[in-house]
């Protein structure tokens, strides 16, 4: 190229460089939804302190749809926000009647985008599994890297992404053992960032609890234990309104098949060195309409029930699928 172009072209390079990077386009996807009918073979709608509200399958003819890991909701039930295992973003609106589940509307998705304007899924981190609203944006839990990141601001189909803790206690954990379930609770106590991870490294009784604080520049200021029965591993928690840890477990073997669990316990029994067991609220296998369900997210309705959605990871599977469940919690 002559120096005369070189140096019209020049200017044009550097303002390139200054401009602002944008994450990928959202791109809407179509999601077909059936009902699920029947949760338990028998017809039985009842189970403990759990009411089956109802439930969808989901399937899409879009290659990104699938992987579901985390789930959040709004204060109604109604707007989520979802991650999969792929590195990529779901946000929609799940249609109910009452309580019921009927269909997905307004359904979009995104790649996960890093600071330097790249997809996670291209830097060895799309194996997202986790995720919490915090007031400065949204954490996710990234397995095999074992990272925290965060995505700021209200919209993080919109936001790049910025490693937020990496810390070697979380490194020793295998490669699919990482950050299943994540807690941020208001106030940051008693820590800014709860991680339980999907299982431990060497001991086949625990699931293990990390404590991070302050919210802004984390650091590591306890472990705790969750205790592990019946080689059922972590796959999410939410925090509810009355400060109660719900615990979603699944354990899936080729004798067995897949198996559910949902146990609570206090927040306030989160302490550095605490063994925490809690009380078991649901367990079924898989004569129930279940799949390897690794999403957990709360709401009450309108009559202040307290309700649990669970979404599945069909982990891209024509084997499995994508299931989307709704309890409600009756005293």
């Amino acid at each position: 190229m002559p120096g005369s172009a070189i140096r019209r072209v020049l200017p044009f390079l550097a303002l390139a460089f200054l401009l602002p990077l944008s994450p990928a386009q959202a791109q809407p996807v179509t999601i077909q939804a059936t009902p699920i009918e029947r949760f338990d073979a028998g017809g039985a709608r009842r189970f403990g302190p759990l009411e089956f509200r109802g439930g969808l399958v989901l399937s899409s003819p879009s290659s990104t749809f699938g992987g579901l890991s985390g789930l959040v909701l709004d204060a109604k039930g109604e707007e989520f926000l979802a991650v999969t295992d792929k590195g990529w973003w779901l946000t929609g609106r799940i249609a109910s009647e009452g309580d019921r589940p009927v269909g997905i509307t307004d359904a979009r998705m995104a790649p996960m985008m890093a600071s330097n304007g790249k997809a996670l899924a291209g830097q060895g981190r799309g194996d997202v599994e986790s995720l919490v609203r915090v007031p400065s944006g949204v954490l996710v839990g990234i397995e095999g890297a074992q990272e925290i990141w965060l995505f700021p601001g209200p919209d993080p189909l919109n936001a790049f992404g910025t490693k937020l803790v990496s810390d070697p206690a979380l490194s020793r954990l295998g490669g699919n053992q990482g950050p299943e379930a994540m807690l941020a609770p208001p106030g940051g106590a008693p820590a800014a960032v709860i991680v339980i991870a999907e299982e431990s490294p060497d001991d086949p009784a625990a699931l293990p609890g990390f404590l991070f604080a302050p919210l802004g520049a984390p650091k590591p200021v306890g472990r705790f234990t969750v205790r592990r029965m019946d080689e059922f591993s972590a796959t999410d928690a939410v925090l509810a309104d009355d400060g109660m840890v719900y615990l979603l477990e699944r354990r899936f073997d080729f004798l067995r098949g897949v198996a559910l669990r949902l146990r609570r316990f206090p927040l306030s029994a989160i302490t550095p060195g605490a063994v925490i067991e809690g009380d078991m609220l649901l367990t079924v296998n898989r004569l129930a309409a279940i799949d390897n369900m690794e999403g957990l997210a709360l709401h009450r309705n309108g009559a202040g029930e307290l309700i649990l959605t669970l979404i599945s990871d069909d982990n891209f599977s024509p084997l499995q699928r994508t299931l989307l469940l709704r309890f409600a919690l009756i005293e």
